[in-house]
């Protein structure tokens, strides 16, 4: 029976586009829930300062008006003028200090914001069990937009709240002002924000729309730029004068993505001119109109100020209200990303009913193994079928292509299969947690990894719990022949392993690093998998590719006494390296063509057998041709 499966092509399939309204209002809560997570007392301070900020330049307005009504009005009552003015000069007082601690708090919550946010999205990106994800460029399209989001948006949200909060304040003082004094006023400042709000929602979703397309510009500029200032790229750059050519890729995603933006921008600049023109309008038809009032002695001079400054106040306020909704709205938008990744779900299906993995006792069987990475492209596997017995080594042998790595990747169940199942002693590998299969399995790949970290730390990896253990790591070290490299390094195994970073900045003890040589980095890839010497299953996925031949010989005489009794899958094009090995099994486009023991292979004048003879006949020395008789 086929199982189902979780496949990637539904983010091919589902391109992002406008986000439904129930989605901005969940993008809403979740951003409202992060903020508050992140630090209750800060958010609460920021709002309330926010509202406070809002409601003085009101009382400000209306001190200064009761002031000029009792100076014009020659009214006495001197103390209640002192008490006026010294409630002004309070209000002045706050509205210019309140704005540092105001933005302090800012920043203090953005920053713990990011940090939760971050925390956040990338616990759920370590919880995908699979790597389809990573190989899909949409996904990766919306993981950089979910980065992005993560990092400022939940806080700019709080900001955006803090404003309208401030701005509902500011508008509704000076508006019920602008009321008492001339109601139409009122009326037509209000209706003019309308057309504002309208053209600023679309420009919003524009924006929105904007970010998604330049994504995969921004990411190839991001690929260009960092092979220009690679380390490990540099040497073919320089060698082959391709510095100008990744410079002018480079250069051509960033116009592209210029031209996407500057598109934007010019929609943005004509709509806003326009709306600049509304506004000023109704604003010069307001002040034309007081003037007049006022000289027709239907309006104070208190009335005077205080309507020019309910007018600007009023105006300004709505063009900011209608600024923080657009804002708040496109901030939503790119919040529904960060969602997206963090609220995505399993990437492969997780066991109905776990099954802890027993240790291994029968050996691994692949039963009738399809697979492809996805529905329009060829399959990898067709129908393996073999099994792996325990303690026994199996060898893995083919061209490439032949579906080598992909039956790894499988195994470790990165992947799990299109049609057919793998079984660990008869319990099949989707109906155990990933995270407790991976705990059996110790493994070197062929694209190994170099980590910017000391040699303790490269090799620890293998197997967290035995960071503390020096004696292991050394262990380990020493079966890989990395050991003595290691020791006599200028800080030993604390040696950082990058000329990227440096070390000890936290101490003021800096410490330049140093690199290993290709092979060296093997090695330590391979102490990293003997690290895990508990495991049931050893994958050796080219584990000498980059090796001379005496340390091709020294890590196969290591791998030997290492896998003693132990499950172990070795991948290789070395076919030396698997006389050995119980049985050896040769893959043909994504089929089992062949198996049998070396001797056995050799004598059925097998692919196997001419792929060997090719082969060894490289390291034969031609025979010498027979002189010609002569006469």
């Amino acid at each position: 029976m086929t199982r189902p499966t979780l496949r990637r092509r539904s983010w091919r399939r589902a391109r992002p586009g406008r986000p439904a309204a129930g989605a901005l209002w969940r993008a809403a809560i979740g951003a409202t829930a992060l903020a508050a997570r992140s630090s209750p007392p800060v958010l609460a301070a920021v709002l309330l300062l926010a509202l406070l900020s809002g409601a003085l330049p009101i009382a400000a307005a209306w001190l200064t008006k009761l002031v000029l009504d009792r100076i014009v009005d020659h009214q006495p009552g001197t103390a209640d003028l002192i008490g006026l003015a010294l409630g002004l000069a309070g209000a002045s007082l706050i509205v210019a200090v309140l704005p540092h601690p105001l933005r302090y708090l800012h920043a203090e919550l953005g920053r713990r914001i990011a940090r939760t946010a971050q925390d956040q999205l990338y616990r759920a990106v370590n919880d995908f069990t699979g790597l389809a994800r990573f190989e899909d460029p949409r996904f990766l399209d919306r993981l950089q937009l979910a980065q992005q989001a993560g990092a400022g948006t939940p806080e700019q949200l709080v900001a955006g709240t803090a404003n309208l909060l401030r701005g509902v304040a500011v508008v509704s003082g000076f508006l019920g002002s602008l009321v008492t004094i001339s109601p139409t006023m009122a009326v037509a400042v209000s209706l003019g924000a309308v057309p504002v709000l309208l053209a600023e929602l679309w420009l919003s979703r524009r924006r929105a729309e904007t970010a998604l397309q330049v994504s995969p510009y921004d990411r190839r500029e991001f690929f260009y730029r960092n092979l220009l200032t690679s380390l490990q790229a540099a040497k073919e750059i320089r060698l082959f004068g391709i510095g100008d050519f990744l410079r002018d890729r480079m250069r051509t995603e960033r116009t592209r993505s210029d031209r996407a933006r500057r598109s934007m921008d010019r929609r943005e600049a004509l709509s806003q001119t326009l709306l600049g023109l509304l506004g000023a309008g109704i604003a010069g038809a307001g002040l034309i109109w007081v003037v007049q009032a006022a000289g027709a002695g239907r309006l104070t001079i208190g009335d005077v100020p205080m309507f020019v400054a309910a007018l600007a106040a009023v105006q300004g306020g709505l063009a900011g209200l209608v600024t923080d909704v657009t804002t708040t709205h496109h901030n939503l938008l790119l919040f529904t990303h960060y969602q997206a990744v963090v609220n995505t779900g399993p990437d492969l299906p997780a066991p109905g009913r776990p099954v802890v993995a027993p240790p291994l006792r029968t050996g691994i069987e692949l039963d009738d193994v399809w697979f492809r990475y996805d529905d329009d492209q060829p399959w990898v596997l067709r129908g393996v079928t073999l099994t792996v017995r325990h303690g026994e080594a199996l060898a893995l042998v083919g061209a490439n292509g032949a579906g080598k790595s992909t039956l790894v990747k499988l195994l470790c169940r990165f992947y799990d299969p299109t049609r057919g199942a793998i079984r660990w002693d008869g319990v099949d590998l989707r109906d155990i947690p990933a995270t407790e299969l991976r705990r059996r399995i110790g493994a070197t790949f062929q694209d190994y990894m170099h980590y910017d970290l000391t040699g303790a730390e490269n090799i620890g990896l293998g197997d967290l719990s035995t960071l503390p253990e020096r004696a292991r790591i050394e262990n380990a070290a020493r079966l890989a022949g990395i050991h003595d490299t290691l020791r006599n390094l200028p800080h030993g195994y604390d040696t950082l392993l990058s000329r990227t970073f440096m070390s000890g900045e936290e101490n003021d003890t800096v410490r330049v690093g140093m690199t290993l040589s290709g092979g060296q980095w093997q090695r330590l890839a391979l102490a990293r998998a003997f690290l895990r010497n508990r495991c049931d299953l050893l994958i050796l996925d080219e584990p000498s590719a980059g090796l001379d031949p005496d340390a091709e010989a020294e890590i196969h005489d290591a791998m030997r006494e290492h896998r003693a009794g132990r499950t172990t899958l070795l991948i290789t094009h070395r076919l030396g390296a698997v006389r050995d090995a119980d049985l050896i099994v040769v893959l043909r486009d994504g089929r089992v063509a062949e198996t049998g023991r070396h001797a056995d292979l050799l004598a059925a004048d097998t692919h196997y057998a001419r792929m060997f003879v090719r082969q060894a006949s490289g390291y034969r020395e031609p025979e010498p041709a027979l002189p010609q008789a002569t006469e």
